[in-house]
């Protein structure tokens, strides 16, 4: 958690107009349009606003200082504070400085007509091996696209939008009261034109003034290897258009990945088990063993027991940043024979003898026994 007293640069004991100068200070020094859109900066100055919306609300500020941030979730504070706003330093900055320039200009600042276009999510199922290895897929997507009839202006065509009729294309409303102080002048966002200062008197009728019409349409993607069930992959700009001119949205995949009939994951490492008879595992040998990259041969030593793992260099997922691979782990199960013939049966018995194990010389169990001698 920040400290929003820290973040603000001031005194806990500070007053209102300090803290409002300290946030015009730093509110132009971190502005992104100041800083040609830098992310970090964008960052600071959303942590910025975010600790002026509490500081400078006294019933905000009482409950940060006795609860801390927990005391203002879901009262404006320590959340998004463009979340209200479409994502606009416009509005925001319009919210402290009732509309005008925070750095002393006086102008009017309108919202840009210009939206951003939705995020799309969707999930796709994908073969074991294709993740592993990674792959193209051709998917259906149904997306906003830009109107072909008004070329996603919203305006009929032949007509254009017009300076707002209620706002005369400020982009607000001012409301001015007379107080015991003097006049109170309060600005909201104009409800004709939503603060972009122009209106659209003549809609299109393919869009009704929307600018944007569902399509359906097919997109390749390209995903890459080495991902696991449950990854979300982002491909920027290929989501919603943005609405008037605004850039497109994202489109975000989430993979749900099919399980191997033989492998299992573990990391970046491929987990299976491989039968060897009891007789390749006593005397020594080897098996074939299919995996992912083709066929493989898994060699035995003598007296290899089960449970043992060998392990196979660079035979296993590729790591997704494309540096090296993990490895194949193959654990041997010896299996024992089950149905044996009378000659295979002697056989074993001379062996146990030789090695002097004690076996049933009849061939049959404890309760074949109890069952011949009649108890």
């Amino acid at each position: 958690m920040s400290d929003y007293y820290q973040l603000l640069e001031v005194d806990r004991g500070a007053g209102p107009e300090e803290i409002k100068r300290a946030y015009r200070r730093l509110a132009r020094q971190y502005h992104p349009d100041v800083n040609g859109n830098d992310p970090a900066s964008a960052e600071r100055f959303k942590e910025i606003n975010k600790a002026y919306s509490v500081l400078a609300d006294p019933d905000k500020r009482q409950r940060y200082d006795t609860y801390g941030e927990a005391g203002v979730e879901g009262m404006g504070g320590g959340g998004d504070p463009f979340a209200g706003f479409g994502a606009s330093f416009d509005d925001l900055l319009g919210q402290f400085f009732g509309g005008g320039d925070p750095f002393g200009g006086g102008r009017s600042r309108t919202r840009s007509r210009a939206r951003r276009g939705e995020t799309i999510g969707m999930r796709l199922r994908l073969p074991f091996t294709e993740a592993v290895f990674g792959t193209s897929k051709d998917v259906r997507v149904r997306a906003a696209a830009a109107c072909s009839r008004c070329n996603g202006s919203g305006a009929k065509p032949g007509t254009e939008p017009t300076v707002c009729s209620r706002c005369n294309g400020s982009g607000q409303q001012r409301t001015v009261r007379q107080s015991l102080l003097g006049q109170l002048v309060t600005a909201t966002t104009c409800p004709v034109c939503a603060g972009t200062g122009q209106e659209i008197r003549s809609p299109c009728p393919e869009c009704h003034g929307q600018g944007l019409l569902m399509e359906d349409s097919t997109l390749t993607i390209d995903i890459p290897p080495g991902l696991e069930d449950g990854s979300q992959i982002r491909y920027q700009g290929r989501g919603h258009a943005g609405q008037f001119g605004g850039p497109p949205g994202d489109l975000i995949v989430e993979l749900a990945v099919d399980a191997h009939p033989v492998f299992d994951r573990r990391g970046d490492d491929l987990i299976c088990s491989v039968e060897v008879p009891m007789t390749v595992a006593a005397l020594g040998g080897s098996v074939p063993l299919d995996t992912l990259d083709g066929n493989e041969t898994v060699d035995v030593e003598p007296g290899t027991q089960s449970g043992e793992v060998k392990r196979f260099r660079k035979r296993g997922v590729p790591h997704p940043d494309g540096r090296g691979r993990g490895d194949l782990l193959v654990q041997i199960a010896v299996a024992t024979p089950t149905h044996l013939g009378e000659q295979q049966r002697a056989l074993l018995r001379q062996l146990a003898q030789l090695r002097g194990e004690e076996v049933d010389p009849q061939g049959g169990g404890l309760f074949a026994r109890l069952k011949g001698s009649g108890r």
